[in-house]
């Protein structure tokens, strides 16, 4: 059972010592599905619009103090994306001046293997969500730091799959 109902209010929120907003997001990626069922090595990753415009991207909101930031990432990605799955581990912190308040922030992202789409979750009315290849996500995607998240995410899984293949061809010569 999943709650369709979004938190609200700052009164949980979390600020660091220099008083910035702490805010944790993720990243929700797949391996794109073919036709006859196989996955394969092509990264899709899940954005979202802005609730106020049509700006897109990844899915983050405040870390509150009864709260992990891994736990915070995967609510904001039930509430805002829709999605759940496995949080991995961080992929940076970022500092940011936000351009609509004018205010300091400190976010950190996840990435999200994403293992459940759900068909309802509490912003579906409010927001859109598109899978997309990196290259598509990393143009429409409106803050730098997400892109800059986005882009140690595919250098991890491409490192990843990198020593896999390592591994196998050193097997297959044993």
């Amino acid at each position: 059972m999943v709650c369709l109902v979004s938190r609200t209010g700052r009164h949980l929120q979390r600020y660091d010592n220099l008083g910035r907003r702490q805010v944790v997001g993720c990243i929700p990626y797949r391996f794109k599905c073919s036709s006859d069922g196989t996955i394969s090595n092509d990264l899709e990753v899940l954005v979202i619009s802005s609730q106020k415009c049509q700006k897109m991207m990844f899915p983050k909101g405040g870390w509150e103090v009864d709260e992990s930031r891994e736990e915070a990432a995967l609510r904001e990605s039930l509430e805002e994306a829709g999605v759940l799955g496995n949080v991995e581990c961080e992929l940076g912190k970022w500092d940011f001046i936000s351009k609509s308040h004018g205010t300091f922030y400190e976010g950190y992202m996840f990435p999200l293997f994403v293992k459940e789409e759900l068909d309802f979750w509490p912003e579906q009315h409010v927001r859109q969500r598109t899978w997309m290849n990196v290259e598509e996500a990393r143009d429409v995607c409106q803050h730098w730091w997400m892109k800059e998240a986005l882009d140690i995410l595919v250098e991890r899984l491409t490192s990843l799959q990198q020593q896999k293949e390592q591994n196998i061809s050193i097997c297959d010569l044993i």
